[in-house]
């Protein structure tokens, strides 16, 4: 099926104060559906009991929830990572993962991973989400969804818990999806909705460099993550396809610009593969690529996909390639692993029907 053109979860409160007006309903009105919508995350309009029944049925006639339903949830025996598999309006699939912190280590955090495509086009080597290829974007409402409906799921178990921190790496290429991506972080960030603060909210890309301007101009106080995986190339190429587009020259021109238009420094991403990206003069090359930039280096030795066939280094050697990386002034982190046992870990997520596991 085709999705509405106006989805009730994509629209700003402006829009929705229009579209009352439109329709000869009190203003007011918008803003009681705005909270019940942004807020409390219903996702029907029975749920409104303050809102009169001729005002929801005049409305559902031009506007549609079209909203995510939780298929399945998983949590993880090691971490209590959580990992849900929504269904969308058009029985299209996406997995969404909710990552808890230790609050004995005052590291209160609930920390979402949202999708913002179904399945992805960058095929990057290690990642089980490109392995179907990319099926459509997410609308707005549909990555706002994800939060909304994780969020009520916290709520009724816990009243005092709730979402701190929005990561755009899940499932698809936040990049790719812009106008939608962009929407869903104004309408997450919004003050009369969730009121999550941009320095919370962290944007992943492979490289889609034009957009990495775009959004250093537009949302200069989000955190970027770029997908690097590789200091050179050849290697790059293999791994993320999108570098024989955008090569890593080009790919580090836009991470200067993004810091000088800003002023915060990147976080890049890289995935340890054995045999391929984790050698002493692989992170040699790398100190070499980003010694000279405001950063942050993330290593993660890759999570198991069985279609790749990739394994991670052997600890010894992902010992040694942290060493000679922080002997050099980097700024280095190694992973914390999060939902393995879920496949719930980077590069793990994928479209799937009910009942796959």
């Amino acid at each position: 099926m085709s999705l509405p053109l106006l989805l009730l979860r994509s629209l700003y409160l402006t829009e929705l104060q229009q579209l009352c007006q439109n329709q000869a309903i009190p203003r007011f009105r918008a803003g009681q559906i705005y909270t019940w919508v942004q807020v409390k995350g219903v996702a029907d309009w029975e749920e409104m009991s303050n809102v009169p029944l001729a005002i929801r049925e005049k409305l559902s006639q031009v506007v549609e929830f079209a909203p995510v339903q939780i298929l399945r949830s998983q949590t993880s025996r090691r971490d209590g990572t959580r990992k849900y598999l929504f269904e969308l309006a058009d029985q299209q699939t996406v997995e969404t993962v909710l990552m808890l912190y230790d609050r004995a280590k005052a590291r209160d955090r609930a920390t979402v991973c949202v999708s913002t495509q179904v399945g992805c086009a960058m095929k990057c080597a290690f990642c089980a989400t490109g392995l179907t290829g990319l099926v459509r974007n997410l609308a707005a409402g549909e990555i706002v969804g994800q939060v909304l409906d994780v969020q009520r799921v916290m709520r009724r178990e816990d009243t005092d818990a709730g979402i701190t921190n929005v990561v755009f790496m899940g499932m698809g290429e936040p990049l790719q999806n812009y106008a939608n991506l962009s929407r869903a972080i104004n309408l997450l960030n919004s003050t009369q909705g969730q009121n999550i603060g941009m320095r919370r909210m962290t944007v992943s890309t492979c490289g889609v460099v034009p957009r990495i301007i775009d959004l250093a101009r537009d949302f200069p106080q989000i955190t970027l993550a770029i997908s690097l995986h590789a200091p050179r190339d050849a290697v790059r190429d293999r791994l993320v396809p999108i570098n024989r587009h955008y090569p890593l020259q080009e790919l580090m021109t836009a991470c200067r610009k993004y810091i000088e238009i800003t002023n915060k420094r990147i976080t890049f991403e890289y995935a340890l593969i054995k045999g391929v990206n984790s050698s002493a003069q692989d992170a040699r090359d790398l100190s070499a690529l980003l010694g000279n930039l405001q950063c942050h280096l993330n290593l993660i030795p890759v999570n198991s996909v069985q279609e790749t066939g990739l394994t991670r280094p052997a600890a010894a050697e992902t010992k040694e390639f942290v060493r000679i990386l922080t002997a050099a002034g980097m700024e280095v982190t190694l992973r914390e692993e999060k939902g393995t046992d879920i496949d719930a870990a980077c590069g793990q997520l994928r479209k799937r029907q009910d009942g796959e596991g």
